[in-house]
């Protein structure tokens, strides 16, 4: 089983920022556990769901061809609860990009309230990760399904205004397919 913590995006600039939302729902499983009676979305779901949102934006910075992996969460810092009905708001936006990764901030919204703000850090593992890991992280057709999903292609836009294409990205043809 998959878990993803974005339900779409909203706005998708590549190399700059993106705007995800995610709806917290009451039909979520981990809900009745965090906690009995009162339940909250856990800080370390919204922090996923950021770490999601940016590691996409930092993922098209390589093509989406290359491993993208969240290396270090250097900064969380959380302001309320999350409950169900809420719909949370992720803002991500990199800082600095390197050939060995990339620094991203992230926030996270409820509405106009400010819930939390982070600063990630993603590691990029580049080609021959495979072969230093022993396995395959993920089936690049998978991460191609999950854009269409989260409708990347749909808001996406590159720095020039121009409009992301699917057939931009490769993704049936790279990371041993």
């Amino acid at each position: 089983m998959r878990w993803f913590w974005i339900d779409r995006f909203t706005e998708f600039v590549c190399g700059s920022h993106a705007v995800a939302t995610k709806g917290v729902s009451l039909s979520e499983g981990h809900l009745h556990d965090h906690f009995v009676g009162y339940p909250i979305m856990p800080n370390s779901l919204i922090t996923e769901g950021m770490a999601q949102a940016g590691g996409l934006l930092v993922s098209e910075q390589y093509g989406f061809g290359e491993l993208v992996v969240l290396g270090k969460l250097a900064k969380a810092k959380f302001y309320s609860c999350v409950r169900p009905g809420d719909t949370l708001t992720y803002r991500v936006k990199i800082d600095s990009v390197r050939d060995s990764g990339a620094a991203v901030t992230a926030t996270a919204h409820v509405g106009d309230r400010l819930h939390a703000e982070t600063l990630l850090f993603y590691a990029r593992l580049g080609e021959d990760s495979e072969e230093l890991m022993g396995a395959r992280l993920f089936r690049p057709s998978d991460l191609q399904h999950w854009l269409s999903l989260v409708q990347v292609f749909e808001v996406g836009i590159h720095a020039d205004g121009t409009r992301m294409q699917e057939h931009e990205y490769p993704l049936s043809e790279g990371l041993g397919t």
